[in-house]
Parts: structure tokens; C-alpha cells; sequence
């Protein structure tokens, strides 16, 4: 089951086997410290990055060069070492899609902020249409703190239009955390309105978001043709489906493409990679604006959370235009779950997402 494991866990497995093996359920404290993953934070301020490691192999990394118009996270992996985010355009990888080049790893941004567009923003958008378009650029805040098996990064951001002006101030933690073979990244982000109110309209396309790799789409029947906020389509070929098994699941019992367009606390995707089993999980939080979200999920690998553009994805039932006033803020929280080598039961991830609700 665990072929695929990196080196670096092969000792954590042998031990949770002989414990297993030898029925000796009580584990001294100082052993159980000694197991634990390590989680390292490397900053290399020249490329543009702080990388995230796991027991010395990179798990993912802060990524924020000023070509992408958002910092990321980009890549994610398993604790196989296989990449479960999309490699275009950063890294593009043989038989996975083109499409939509603003799909990078992980990100969090809103295709509305005052009527500026800042999820479809890429540099694939010409100069004469940029001023249709927002940017995220980093701030020079970046902080560090190690405590073992986990680690918090905190960042400072900044929301600009095209002029310059700064829209929104976001400041956002990053916590990572490993725990036997599970992964998790904990997101917490506040923006704040700076200098002016904001609107951020009701719109589809937003708003914590992951593009995955090509074997955890769901298999391709057909092309398809996807039209953003602003009219322009973007073509989804059909591709060889050889290797692709993702499968979404919600915590509402929506299955497959059943689960666009709906609310719930929790959607996972399951699917193996160069056979390693892996399920990745997005959690809402019951203290989001929009709770329970909706969920803008693609069979074509974009995996995203969106509880500000209900009218888009209520087909017209619901509609929410979300507001700040100048000064006022807005959190939002989500957790990302990984986990490798096992499946995923409702029962336990309805268990996650209650230890996840009382942070």
C-alpha cells in the first residue's frame, strides 16, 4: 500500500506496524516526540519562495513571483512525493490540460472586487485588456515560526487595481501540520478594506481554490466549453483517460459532477496516483461569510470553494453581494486535508471537520 513512500517515513511505518503487529497500544511520550514528522520552513527570498518540508522532502511552497498575479501554493504533494496540484503553466507535465493558465496550485482570490477581476488574471491576458484586471502582490511581511510537526507561516498582501491602488489588505496564515500519514494546510485569511468600501458582487468565479493533476480529474466523456465573468470561453478537450480516477464526494452525499453548484462543509476527492491512494479534502468553517459554501468543483481539475457567488451557483435562487466598509474586515478559514496509503470515510471526515470547527 505504501510503495510509493518517500524514505524519510519508511521508519515512522515499520514503527506503527510494530505496534500494530505487537498489540502494545501505550507509547512512552518520548517515543511518540521521536516518531513525529519534522516540518522545516526554508525561505529563499531570491526565488521568490519559502518552501515547506516534511521530514526533509518538500511538501509545497509560498510561491510568489510577480508573473503569476497571486502568490500560491504550488506544488502540493503526497507523502508518496507525488504531485497532486496541475504543472502548467509553471511546470507543464506530458498529457495534462492547458486550459485556464490562471489555475496555479493553490491561490485565494474573487473574480469581482469593485467590478476588477482578479481570479482569470494571468499573464496570458493582453495589455490592452489588463485594466479589466486585479493583481495580489506580496508585502514585505513574511514570519516564520517552527514548533516540530508544525509550522506557521504568516504573509501580508496586498489587493491592487490596475492604477495601483490598494482595494484590500490581506494578512494570511499558512499553518502546516503532519500527523502519521495526513497532511494538513490550514488557511486564515483577513482582508481588510483600505482607503474605500468594497464590493465584491455575487460571482462564480472564486474563491479558495486548487487546480489538481491530471489523475485526480474525473474521466473525460466530452469537450467542453467554459465561459468566465467577463464572456470569455475557454475550450476543455477530451483527453486520454488512461490513469485519471478522481472522484469528488461532499458531505452533503453529492457524488461526481452532482457536487457544483452545491453547499456543504466538506467535499473530498479521492483518486490514486502512480499507485498511491490519496484523498484530498477541503473543510469550510461555520464562521465563513456564506457558510455552508457552495462548491465551484469541475470534473475538469479545478477543486474550489466559493460562499460569496451563490446566484451563479443557486442557478438564480440565492444571491449574495458581499460588502465591506471602509476599514472592515473579513475572515476566512479553510483546512486542506491529504491523506495517503488509506481511504476515507464520511465518519471520519465529518470527525475532522468537527475539530475543525471548534479553532
Amino acid at each position: 500500500m505504501f510503495q510509493k513512500i518517500k524514505a524519510v517515513a519508511v521508519s515512522s511505518l515499520i514503527f506503527m506496524i510494530f505496534q500494530a503487529c505487537s498489540g502494545n497500544k501505550e507509547v512512552s511520550s518520548d517515543t511518540a516526540d521521536f516518531q513525529k514528522p519534522i516540518v522545516k520552513l526554508v525561505r529563499k527570498d531570491a526565488e521568490k519562495k519559502v518552501e515547506v518540508l516534511i521530514d526533509g522532502q518538500l511538501f509545497t511552497a509560498y510561491y510568489y513571483p510577480e508573473t503569476i498575479a497571486k502568490p500560491v501554493l504550488y506544488p502540493i504533494r503526497s507523502l508518496g512525493g507525488a504531485d497532486l496540484t496541475r504543472g502548467y503553466p509553471l511546470d507543464p507535465r506530458p498529457g495534462e490540460r492547458v486550459d485556464h493558465p490562471h489555475h496555479i496550485g493553490h491561490w485565494f482570490n474573487y473574480g469581482d472586487v469593485n467590478g476588477l477581476d482578479f481570479w482569470n488574471n494571468s499573464d496570458a491576458i493582453p495589455a490592452e485588456k489588463k485594466s479589466g484586471y486585479g493583481t495580489i502582490i506580496p508585502s514585505e511581511e513574511i514570519e516564520l515560526k517552527e514548533m516540530g510537526d508544525k509550522a506557521e507561516l504568516t504573509v501580508g498582501m496586498d489587493w491592487i487595481g490596475p492604477d495601483g491602488r490598494i482595494l484590500l489588505k490581506e494578512k494570511t496564515k499558512f499553518v502546516f501540520h503532519a500527523e502519521g500519514t495526513k497532511r494538513m494546510i490550514d488557511r486564515i485569511s483577513t482582508i481588510t478594506a483600505y482607503g474605500l468600501d468594497v464590493d465584491m458582487k455575487d460571482n462564480k468565479e472564486g474563491m479558495f481554490a486548487i487546480r489538481v493533476a491530471r489523475e485526480l480529474e474525473h474521466p473525460s466523456d466530452k469537450p467542453e466549453l467554459f465561459t468566465d465573468a467577463n464572456g470569455i470561453a475557454t475550450a476543455v478537450p477530451t483527453l486520454n483517460n488512461e490513469g485519471v480516477t478522481g472522484k469528488y464526494r461532499s458531505s452533503e452525499g453529492k457524488v461526481g459532477d452532482e457536487v457544483w453548484g452545491t453547499r456543504g462543509k466538506w467535499v473530498t476527492l479521492t483518486g490514486v496516483i502512480k499507485g498511491e491512494q490519496v484523498a484530498m479534502t477541503i473543510l469550510d468553517h461555520p464562521n465563513n461569510p456564506g457558510y455552508p459554501t457552495y462548491w465551484h468543483a469541475r470534473g475538469y481539475g479545478l477543486f474550489a470553494a466559493n460562499p460569496l457567488g451563490q446566484k451563479a451557483l443557486s442557478n438564480g435562487k440565492e444571491t449574495l453581494n458581499f460588502k465591506l466598509a471602509e476599514g472592515k474586515s473579513a475572515t476566512f478559514r479553510y483546512r486542506i486535508l491529504i491523506h495517503s496509503g488509506t481511504s476515507v470515510t464520511d465518519e471520519l471526515l465529518n470527525s475532522e471537520f468537527a475539530a475543525f470547527s471548534k479553532k
